[in-house]
């Protein structure tokens, strides 16, 4: 499944926003150490915007940059065929990946920190959604089926609570209660059951720093 297929799957921005601060909220109570989490969320990542991010560990990853102006999003699967790795010339990405982008997105195609090291740019899927379009659009990148998207995007565009228990099976190898990840998935301020049905060993007050920065609703 392409990326064509993906977003005719998304919700509008604001589903993907909330669910982005739910993966965020659940990964940072199962797991302490937020380099090892999947899925982050960052509020404050400039003064009018906010990105979720996840990463794997073995180089997959994706960022969405939510603004008044919309949403922006770029994944990597580094071993698709669409990777500009597979290329001599690292500068090239795969052709019409990013034809399209509006101009309101251009400080978030840019953004260095979705670049490596030398300058080349981590894509292998791009999509986007202006504030009051009434659907999800990518550029003509016709014939790919193989870009990373449908597993890189999956749990955003199934939505679902019951998804994340089958994710945390295999990612943390835990299994889950459901009503406390539906509480997190509807976005409920977290209390101290909740959080411990998540993680005996973690307690609400650990959580403080990662409330404030994904957030996530206290009240």
């Amino acid at each position: 499944m392409s990326v064509y297929e993906v977003i005719a799957q998304l919700p509008d921005i604001d589903k993907v926003r909330r669910t982005s601060r739910a993966l965020a909220m659940l990964d940072a109570v199962l797991s302490p150490e937020a380099d090892s989490r999947y899925f982050s969320f960052d509020a404050r990542w400039s003064d009018t915007e906010e990105t979720a991010l996840m990463a794997n560990g073995e180089g997959d990853q994706y960022w969405i940059v939510f603004s008044p102006a919309g949403a922006f999003a770029q994944g990597f699967a580094h071993e698709s065929p669409v990777s500009p790795y597979v290329s001599d010339d690292q500068d090239t990405v795969w052709p019409g990946l990013f034809d399209g982008v509006p101009d309101v997105f251009a400080g978030a195609l840019e953004e260095p920190a979705f670049r490596d090291e030398s300058d080349t740019r981590m894509a292998t899927v791009c999509f986007w959604r202006q504030a009051g379009d009434d659907a999800w659009h990518c550029g003509p990148v016709e014939g790919v089926e193989e870009d990373g998207a449908d597993w890189l995007f999956e749990l955003l565009a199934d939505g679902r609570p019951e998804a994340y228990l089958t994710f945390a099976e295999e990612y943390y190898e835990v299994e889950l209660e459901l009503d406390a990840v539906q509480h997190v998935y509807a976005l409920m301020p977290l209390t101290e059951e909740v959080v411990t049905a998540l993680n005996p060993e973690r307690m609400l007050k650990d959580l403080k720093d990662d409330i404030t920065e994904i957030a996530y609703p206290r009240h």
